[in-house]
């Protein structure tokens, strides 16, 4: 891998703890949810986390399709990503589960699914992702 850019990221207490990266742009208090035996409340987790990243990073991999195929995205479209965790099958530990749901104004639904399949390909989260949990895309 030819690196482009590197980050840092460090986790203390686990899920009950605290996480920031170097620099200090992102530092949060972590708690767990309620459906995980946690308090809730005002921390965030790392599904929250996953999904901001995800959704994030998925959009711009739209943007860079687009961009390479002469496609304008609109700077109204969306990408919700809802992570779920669950309990594996070999009830070995835990797995994740992705639902990203896509809204690009203006773009027919042809294209839009089109520009989507294109977008799994150099997004690094899908590819990081693909043959590991389960992801599924739907058109808004």
């Amino acid at each position: 891998m030819e690196v482009m850019y590197k980050t840092t990221g460090t986790a203390t207490g686990g899920r009950q703890g605290h996480a920031s990266i170097e620099g200090g742009a992102l530092d949060v208090k972590l708690t767990p949810p309620k459906e995980l035996g946690g308090p809730g409340g005002d921390g965030t987790n790392p599904e929250q986390l996953f999904a901001c990243g995800y959704s994030a990073c998925f959009l711009g991999a739209m943007q860079f399709v687009g961009g390479q195929e002469g496609i304008a995205i609109p700077a109204e479209t969306t990408v919700t990503a809802t992570v779920a965790l669950g309990k594996r099958d070999d009830g070995e530990g835990f797995t994740i589960a992705v639902d990203l749901t896509v809204n690009i104004p203006g773009i027919d639904k042809a294209q839009a699914e089109e520009l989507v399949g294109k977008a799994h390909v150099v997004c690094p989260y899908s590819y990081a992702t693909k043959g590991n949990i389960s992801v599924s895309t739907a058109l808004a």
